[in-house]
C-alpha cells in the first residue's frame, strides 16, 4: 500500500524535493566504492604485494560479489522492510566496512612490510588478508542494500498515474546516472589522488565521514519520501505458480482466459499501478489460474490456486531474462578498466607538465566525463530530435539504446587492442620490454580513446537497462528487477574471473610466455585477451538483435476515472504497453 499522506499544510509527499536525501546517499556510496575499486588493483600490488593475475582476479571476485548482493537487499526491501529502512541499515553496515578498510591501511599491523631494493616483496599474510576480506565483505552487504533500492525509492517519489509527473520517471534515471558520474569523477581524481600522494589512510578515511553523514542526511528526509509498503516475497510469489502448475500439470489448457482465476482484492497491494493482463506466452503457467473443485476462491492456498496477474508476474520476469543475459558481456569487457587497462598506464607517460603526473587509477575519469557529455547530449539534443521521429516521450526505446551501447562497446575493446600493440611498440622501441617497471615513453593520452568508448556506452546500455528493469518488471519487484541490473555485473565480473584464468593458463608456453603475465605486461599478448573480448561481445550483439526483435512489453490494465453523468464514478480500463 502507498504510504502517500500529507502534513503540515497537506503538502503531497514525494516529488523532486526529496531528491536531494536520496541523491546524498548515492553519492556518498560511489565516493567510498569507486574511490577504493578504482585503485584497489595499486592498492593490492603495492601494498599487500599480491602477483598481478591473482589482484586482478581479486578486484572481479569483489566485483562480482558485491554486485551479487543486491538481490538480498532487493528481497528484504520488497518482502518486509521497506526501501527506506534497507537503505539506512545497509548504510550503516558500510560504514563498519569501511571503517574496518581505513584501519588496515593504517595500522602497519594489517599489512606486510614495505619492499626493501630488489628483495622479492613479502605477500600479506592469511590475517592480513582475512581483515581485507571481511571489511570487502561487509562493503558488499552494504552495498546490497543500497544499491537497488535507492534507485527504486527515487523513482518512486514520481508518480505515475500522475500525468504532471508521469515524464519525469525516465528523466530521473538520467539525473540519477548524471549525478553519480559527478560522484565518481570525484573519486577517480580527488580521492584516487589522495591515497597515491598523501595516504591510504586519508583516502579511505574521507570517505568513510561522508558516508557515515550521509546516513544522517538520508534518515533526516523521511517525513518528506513518497513510500510503498512492502506487499510480501516476490520470490515467494513466483515459486508459488511454478509449483501450482506443477501440481495441475494433467488439467487440459484453459483456451478461454476469462475462466481463469481473477480476484482483484487479492492482489490489491501488488496492483497498485495497474492490473496485467493475461498474455499467450508460457501457457503451461496458466494452469495455476485454473479454478478447479478442490479450490476455495474465496481464501485459496496460493500453492494450488493463483490469479491470472501473479501468473503473468512470473512470465513477465521470464520475457525478461534475454534481455538481462545480454548485459553479462558489456559488464566483462567493463571490467578489465580496473585490471589490465591500468596497468597498461601505469607503464606510460602520464605526465601533464613537469610537476603534475595523472594517477593510473585516475584514467577512469576519461570513461566519467564521456559519460557525462553524452548523457547531457542525450538529453536535450538527442531526446529532441528523435522525439520528432518516433513519437516516444523518451526519444528512443530503452532497447534501442541498448542495442546503440552495445555496438559502441564493441569499439572500445578494439580501439583497446591496437592501442597495447602501440604501447608495446614504443616499449620495443625503447628497449624496455623486459623493464616491467620503467616508464615508456608514449603519452597516456593513447588510452583515452577507449576509456571514452567505453563511457560513451554505459551512458547508453546502463541507464536503458535501468529503465527496462524498473519499467518492465511487476510494480510490487521493483527493487528485485533494479538488482537484476547488479547480477548482471556481478556476472560479467565472474565470467572476467573465468576468462583471465582460463587464458592464463592455456596461453602459458614452456619458455614462461603468457597473454596475460604476472610480473612483465611489455611480454604478455594482452592485445589478443582484448580482441577475444570483441569477438566475443559482436556475438552477443547478434544475440541481443534477436531478443530484442521478439521481446513483447508487459501489458497492463489501467483503471481511470472517468465522468459519467457529470460524476466521476466509473473507471476506465486501458491496455497499456509501458
Amino acid at each position: 500500500m502507498e504510504e502517500e499522506g500529507s502534513h503540515g499544510r497537506g503538502r503531497k509527499k514525494g516529488g523532486m524535493v526529496t531528491m536531494p536525501f536520496i541523491f546524498s546517499n548515492e553519492v556518498c556510496d560511489k565516493l567510498a566504492v569507486v574511490g577504493f575499486n578504482a585503485n584497489m588493483i595499486s592498492y593490492l600490488t603495492t601494498q599487500l604485494h599480491m602477483p598481478l593475475t591473482k589482484a586482478a582476479n581479486t578486484v572481479t571476485n569483489f566485483g562480482g560479489t558485491a554486485a551479487l548482493t543486491p538481490l538480498l537487499g532487493a528481497f528484504v526491501a520488497d518482502a518486509y522492510a521497506g526501501r527506506f529502512w534497507t537503505i539506512t541499515v545497509a548504510s550503516i553496515i558500510y560504514v563498519v566496512g569501511m571503517t574496518l578498510l581505513t584501519l588496515s591501511a593504517i595500522l602497519p599491523q594489517l599489512r606486510p612490510p614495505p619492499c626493501k631494493g630488489g628483495q622479492l616483496c613479502q605477500e600479506a599474510s592469511a590475517g592480513q588478508l582475512a581483515v581485507l576480506y571481511t571489511a570487502l565483505l561487509l562493503g558488499a552487504l552494504g552495498s546490497g542494500g543500497i544499491r537497488p533500492c535507492v534507485v527504486a525509492l527515487g523513482a518512486d517519489q514520481f508518480d505515475a498515474n500522475d500525468p504532471k509527473q508521469s515524464t519525469r520517471t525516465w528523466k530521473y534515471f538520467n539525473w540519477y546516472y548524471f549525478v553519480m558520474g559527478v560522484s565518481i569523477l570525484l573519486a577517480l581524481t580527488v580521492l584516487v589522488y589522495i591515497q597515491d600522494n598523501i595516504g591510504w589512510g586519508l583516502g579511505l578515511g574521507i570517505p568513510t565521514i561522508l558516508m557515515f553523514l550521509s546516513v544522517i542526511t538520508l534518515i533526516g528526509g523521511y517525513r518528506l519520501y513518497r513510500m510503498m509498503d512492502p506487499a510480501g516475497s516476490p520470490f515467494t510469489r513466483l515459486l508459488q505458480v511454478c509449483v501450482a502448475s506443477f501440481r495441475k500439470r494433467k488439467l487440459a489448457t484453459v483456451t478461454d482466459s476469462r475462466l481463469l482465476y481473477v480476484n482483484e482484492e487479492l492482489d490489491a497491494l501488488i496492483s497498485l499501478d495497474g492490473k496485467l493482463v493475461h498474455t499467450n506466452h508460457v501457457k503451461f503457467l496458466d494452469k495455476a489460474a485454473v479454478v478447479t473443485p478442490e479450490d476455495d476462491v474465496k481464501s485459496p492456498n496460493l500453492w494450488r490456486l493463483n490469479t491470472v496477474h501473479r501468473v503473468e508476474e512470473l512470465k513477465t520476469v521470464l520475457r525478461m531474462g534475454p534481455i538481462w543475459a545480454s548485459g553479462i558481456l558489456l559488464y566483462t569487457a567493463y571490467a578489465q578498466q580496473s585490471t589490465f587497462s591500468l596497468q597498461q598506464a601505469k607503464t606510460v607517460d602520464r605526465h601533464l607538465g613537469r610537476s603534475f603526473e595523472i594517477p593510473a587509477a585516475s584514467m577512469g575519469v576519461f570513461t566519467m566525463t564521456a559519460m557525462l557529455f553524452t548523457i547531457a547530449a542525450y538529453d536535450r539534443l538527442l531526446v529532441p530530435v528523435s522525439r520528432r521521429f518516433t513519437g516516444l516521450d523518451r526519444g528512443i526505446s530503452f532497447l534501442m539504446r541498448m542495442g546503440i551501447g552495445y555496438f559502441i562497446s564493441i569499439l572500445a575493446t578494439l580501439v583497446a587492442g591496437f592501442v597495447e600493440v602501440k604501447r608495446k611498440h614504443y616499449a620495443k622501441a625503447h628497449g624496455l620490454l623486459d623493464s616491467p617497471h620503467a616508464m615508456i615513453p608514449m603519452s597516456v593520452f593513447w588510452l583515452m580513446p577507449q576509456y571514452a568508448l567505453h563511457g560513451i556506452a554505459e551512458a547508453f546500455i546502463s541507464i536503458g537497462h535501468l529503465e527496462f528493469f524498473y519499467d518492465q518488471a511487476p510494480e510490487s519487484m521493483r527493487s528485485s528487477a533494479t538488482a537484476l541490473l547488479w547480477t548482471s555485473i556481478s556476472a560479467g565480473n565472474y565470467l572476467s574471473t573465468f576468462l583471465v584464468t582460463v587464458v592464463h593458463k592455456y596461453s602459458a608456453k614452456p619458455d614462461g610466455s603468457n597473454w596475460l603475465p604476472d610480473r612483465n605486461l611489455n611480454r604478455g599478448k594482452l592485445e589478443y585477451f582484448y580482441w577475444l573480448l570483441t569477438l566475443l561481445q559482436a556475438l552477443n550483439l547478434v544475440y541481443y538483435v534477436c531478443v530484442a526483435k521478439f521481446y513483447t512489453f508487459k501489458p497492463v490494465q489501467i483503471h481511470r476515472a472517468v465522468a459519467v453523468n457529470g460524476t466521476e464514478d466509473k473507471a476506465a480500463v486501458e491496455l497499456a504497453k509501458v
